[in-house]
């Protein structure tokens, strides 16, 4: 465990090098509300965060508030977010998750999870229909500003690749690898993972010849795709959704 202990925290100083002043910047101090969070996050689930976004604003714009939403036809709301696939079942999950949290805490504003440990929240939030680890962890991150490390399947599949887990489910790689990240450092190796999946370590055709981290990468066929010279679009796909809401 130390050895991996080590070769996170070296990971991390690899990345502030690189994605520090990105990263850490204005728009990332702003409030964002609980439940704004939690909506973009269950948009952004096997999509990317671009069509969520335009899903996500389409709802805004529709229906001004939670309350029309909740009220709102599955009709109408699959038509809001076709954009971002799984239309059917993200309209009934959302329906579903506000009826839920207005039944039963009578209100949208969730800001009174600041005050609730965060093994309370998690309970919560867990028990809404479609929401996961991942769409809880969002949640904790970045609308209460809790210390933890949100994993999606991008950063599943990195940290395996790098051998800092052997784990066949985000979830497993979630409990295996939260608690050894340096306290105050899960949201920005977050954020690190998610640019470095979408612009490198990418799930086909990974850049392993422009790969900064490749001599810690433990990826069986980094050696034959360092050698294969792969055309570099200049263009990196850095939006997050949930910087920008």
């Amino acid at each position: 465990m130390l050895i991996k202990i080590q070769l996170i925290s070296k990971i991390i100083k690899i990345f502030e090098k690189k994605f520090f002043d990105e990263i850490i910047s204005e728009k990332n101090i702003k409030s964002q509300s609980v439940l704004d969070i939690l909506i973009a996050t269950k948009l952004s689930q096997n999509t990317t965060d671009k069509t969520a976004f335009i899903a996500y604003n389409n709802l805004k714009r529709k229906f001004h508030s939670w309350e029309k939403l909740m009220n709102g036809s599955l009709r109408e709301i699959k038509k809001e977010i076709k954009v971002c696939g799984m239309a059917n079942t993200k309209a009934k999950d959302i329906k579903s998750i506000l009826k839920s949290i207005h039944n039963k805490y009578n209100t949208f504003d969730l800001s009174f999870f600041s005050n609730l440990p965060t093994d309370e929240v998690y309970k919560n939030l867990l028990q809404l229909k479609g929401i996961g680890i991942k769409t809880a962890s969002c949640v904790l991150a970045f609308a209460l500003n809790r210390d933890v490390f949100p994993v999606d399947t991008h950063i599943h599949r990195i940290l395996n690749r790098l051998g800092l887990v052997k784990t066949n489910t985000p979830e497993k790689t979630f409990l295996e690898i939260s608690n050894k990240i340096p306290h105050g450092k899960k949201l920005f190796l977050h954020k690190s993972l998610i640019r470095f999946g979408r612009n490198i370590c990418k799930a086909k055709n990974p850049l392993c010849s422009k790969c900064f981290l490749f001599v810690y990468c433990k990826y069986e066929h980094k050696q034959k795709n360092s050698k294969i010279e792969k055309k570099v679009i200049n263009k990196e796909k850095n939006f997050l959704i949930l910087e920008n809401i």
